[in-house]
C-alpha cells in the first residue's frame, strides 16, 4: 500500500512537471512554452500574416481548369514549404488570393513563393534547356552524394520526354573548357536560385543537386522545384498585411472559455463518477500537457479548425472514460470485487474505444492526405489529439486507478455506486 501511494504521488508530480514544461518551457535547453515566442505556431486567423492577390498575366482569359490548376499548384507549393494553414482560392475570372500565416511582410511572401512560378534551367550562355514542366518530382535527401561524407542534397526526377534534352544540355556543359561555364543554372521568375556544376553527361531520368545545403535549404529548393510550373504567369496586384481576425483579446477569451469548459467537465466527472472521475480529471490534465508539448515540438500551425480538432479529441477522451466507468459500475453491480470490476470494466470497454478511435484516425488520415490549407490543420491536430487521448484514457487512467485499488480503497460509493 505504501509503495502504491508513493508511486501514485510520483505520477502526479510527473504530470504537473510536464504541464509546467508545456506552459513555461525549459529555458536552459531553449525549449519554449506554448505562449512563448517560437512556441505554438498560430495560423492566419489567430496570428495574422500576408495576403497576396495575383492576376493572370496573359492576353487571353484563362479557363476555369487553368485557374483551378494554378490554385492547386500554389497550394501544393505552400504545403511543401510547411505552410499547411495557408489558403489559396480563385477570385473572379482571372485572379487568385493567397493568404499565408506567420509572414508579416507581403513582399517577403511573394519572394518566398515566387510571383509567377516560372521555373527555367539555363546553360552558361543563357539558353533555356528545360522548364518546370519537365520536372516530375524533387525531394530533399540526406546521404553520401559525392563520396565526401553525408550531406543534404536534392534528388531530381525528370519526365521521360525531358531525358534526351537534359542529356544534351549536361553533355555540352560538362565539355566546356572553363570551370566557370560548366554549369546549368536554375531560375525562378528570372531570379537565380542555384547554379550547380555539371561534371559529366547525365543521360538518365534522375540526378542529384548538391551545394552544401542545410536541411531547411534543401527542403525549400526541393519544394520550389517539385511544384512545377503554372499554366500562366502571375503578377501581384495587391499586397496586404493581414492582422489576426480574432485578435489577441479574442484569443485570450477563447482560452479562458476553454479552461472553464475543461474545469466544468472535471467537476462533472468527479461528482458523477467520484474517485474514477477524479482519476479521469488527472488524466485529462496529462492530455493537455502532452498536446501542448507536441504542438510546440511539431510546430504545426494552430488555427480555428485546428482548435476544433483538439476540442473534438478532448470530447473523445472524456467519452472513453465514460464508457470505461459505466462498465466498471456494471461489474460492481454484478457483485464482483473492486479489483475484478476495474479489470473487467477496462477489458469490456477496450474494443469499443479502439474501434471508435480507429475510425476517427482513418478519417483524419484521409483529410490529411487529400485535404489542403485549414483542412490539413484540422486533420493534424485531430490525429495527434486522438492518439494522445487514447493513451491518457486507456493507459494513464487505468494505471492510476489500479494504484488506487492497491491502496485497499474498496468502498463502492467511491466508485460511483
Amino acid at each position: 500500500m505504501k509503495k502504491s501511494i508513493i508511486t501514485f504521488a510520483l505520477v502526479i508530480v510527473s504530470i504537473l512537471c510536464l504541464l509546467s514544461i508545456a506552459v513555461f518551457g525549459i529555458r536552459v535547453w531553449g525549449i519554449p512554452g506554448v505562449f512563448d515566442e517560437g512556441g505554438i505556431r498560430l495560423g492566419l486567423d489567430l496570428a495574422g500574416g500576408s495576403a497576396i492577390l495575383y492576376e493572370a498575366d496573359t492576353n487571353e482569359t484563362p479557363s476555369r481548369d487553368e485557374i483551378n490548376s494554378a490554385v492547386a499548384m500554389i497550394q501544393g507549393r505552400l504545403d511543401m514549404l510547411n505552410y499547411s494553414e495557408a489558403t489559396v482560392a480563385a477570385s473572379g475570372i482571372n485572379q487568385i488570393l493567397v493568404e499565408i500565416p506567420g509572414i508579416s511582410d507581403p513582399e517577403e511572401a511573394v519572394k518566398m513563393l515566387g510571383a509567377n512560378a516560372v521555373l527555367e534551367f539555363r546553360d552558361s550562355d543563357g539558353n533555356i534547356v528545360m522548364d518546370g514542366k519537365d520536372i516530375e518530382s524533387a525531394v530533399a535527401s540526406f546521404g553520401d552524394a559525392r563520396g565526401y561524407g553525408n550531406e543534404y542534397f536534392i534528388s531530381l526526377k525528370l519526365r521521360p520526354e525531358a531525358v534526351s534534352k537534359w542529356a544534351e544540355a549536361t553533355r555540352i556543359a560538362a565539355a566546356k573548357s572553363s570551370t566557370s561555364e560548366n554549369y546549368i543554372a536554375i531560375y525562378l521568375d528570372d531570379n537565380l536560385m542555384m547554379r550547380p556544376s555539371v561534371e559529366k553527361e547525365l543521360n538518365t531520368d534522375s540526378c542529384m543537386i548538391t551545394g552544401g545545403y542545410d536541411r531547411a535549404g534543401a527542403e525549400y529548393y526541393a519544394g520550389i522545384i517539385s511544384a512545377g510550373q503554372l499554366p500562366f504567369a502571375l503578377k501581384d496586384v495587391q499586397l496586404t498585411a493581414t492582422g489576426p481576425m480574432l485578435g489577441e483579446k479574442s484569443l485570450e477569451t477563447s482560452l479562458i472559455a476553454g479552461l472553464i469548459g475543461i474545469i466544468l467537465v472535471m467537476i462533472f466527472m468527479t461528482v458523477y463518477y467520484r474517485l474514477p472521475g477524479f482519476i479521469a480529471s488527472i488524466a485529462l490534465v496529462a492530455y493537455i500537457a502532452i498536446i501542448g508539448v507536441t504542438l510546440v515540438i511539431t510546430q504545426a500551425n494552430l488555427s480555428l479548425p485546428g482548435i476544433a480538432g483538439i476540442i473534438l479529441s478532448v470530447g473523445m477522451a472524456v467519452d472513453a472514460n465514460v464508457i470505461i466507468f459505466e462498465r466498471v459500475k456494471e461489474e460492481l453491480r454484478s457483485g464482483k470485487t473492486i479489483k475484478a470490476s476495474v479489470s473487467g470494466g477496462f477489458h469490456r470497454a477496450f474494443t469499443a474505444i479502439v474501434d471508435s478511435n480507429i475510425t476517427t484516425l482513418i478519417a483524419a488520415v484521409v483529410l490529411w492526405i487529400f485535404g489542403s490549407g485549414p483542412i490539413i490543420g484540422f486533420a493534424v491536430t485531430l490525429f495527434m489529439g486522438v492518439i494522445i487521448s487514447m493513451f491518457t484514457a486507456i493507459t494513464v487512467t487505468r494505471w492510476l486507478l489500479n494504484q488506487i485499488v492497491r491502496m485497499n480503497i474498496t468502498n463502492g460509493r467511491l466508485y460511483g455506486l
